[in-house]
């Protein structure tokens, strides 16, 4: 009876640690099969992280290229558009003075009014040759060039000479000093939009940059 029971003892525990064994060596076989997989998924992630970081740097490197040239535009716009607004404001001085005898002879200004006058015409014609290229009609630079190489001729105090009849009468200054403001402003809200333009359009760029 013992060694009956005995028997049975020792087959039954040689079960349950056949069975332990198999069981711990399926678990070991699952453990490793998951390893193998987090093994892959890890080189898979690193390899999408250096990727992403590439992807960040050539994001990063073209978003501060463009910050560069918006910078520079930005520069360029604000020393145009003061040199402009100066300009405007130069000439809107010069067709007040001016217009207090629009259609009159020049003798009839004071002289430091007509000295002013043509430095002003003078400056804003070399400033901005580019700009006035187009601008002014021949008969218009005739004009102004007349003027300004002798603003304080008195052309009455002497014999009539080609001089005299072909000295400009305010009115025709008046006109040239008109065209150039007109000139001027034109462009310098064509500027303002084209800076509105890029500031939005580098915005854009900008906000795509940093969502990707």
């Amino acid at each position: 009876e013992i060694y009956d029971k005995m028997a049975c003892w020792c087959e039954t525990n040689d079960k349950e640690k056949t069975k332990a064994i198999a069981d711990a060596e399926a678990r070991i076989e699952d453990l490793t099969t998951k390893i193998e997989e987090y093994a892959a998924m890890s080189a898979q992630l690193n390899t999408e992280i250096k990727n992403l970081k590439k992807e960040v740097a050539k994001n990063q490197e073209a978003l501060d290229e463009a910050t560069a040239i918006r910078e520079k535009q930005l520069a360029e716009f604000n020393g145009e558009e003061k040199d402009l607004l100066g300009s405007i404001s130069a000439l809107k001085a010069a067709l007040v003075v001016l217009g207090k005898h629009n259609g009159e002879s020049f003798l009839q200004l004071p002289s430091t009014h007509r000295t002013t006058v043509a430095f002003t015409l003078q400056r804003e014609l070399q400033r901005h040759s580019h700009i006035l290229r187009s601008a002014l009609t021949p008969s218009q630079r005739r004009a102004a060039l007349s003027f300004i190489q002798a603003p304080e001729a008195d052309y009455f105090d002497a014999a009539p000479t080609f001089k005299q009849s072909y000295a400009p009468q305010s009115g025709e200054i008046f006109g040239v000093l008109g065209q150039m403001k007109e000139t001027f402003e034109a462009n310098l809200a064509a500027s303002q939009k084209e800076e509105q333009a890029n500031q939005k359009a580098f915005e854009d760029l900008k906000a795509a940059k940093e969502e990707e």
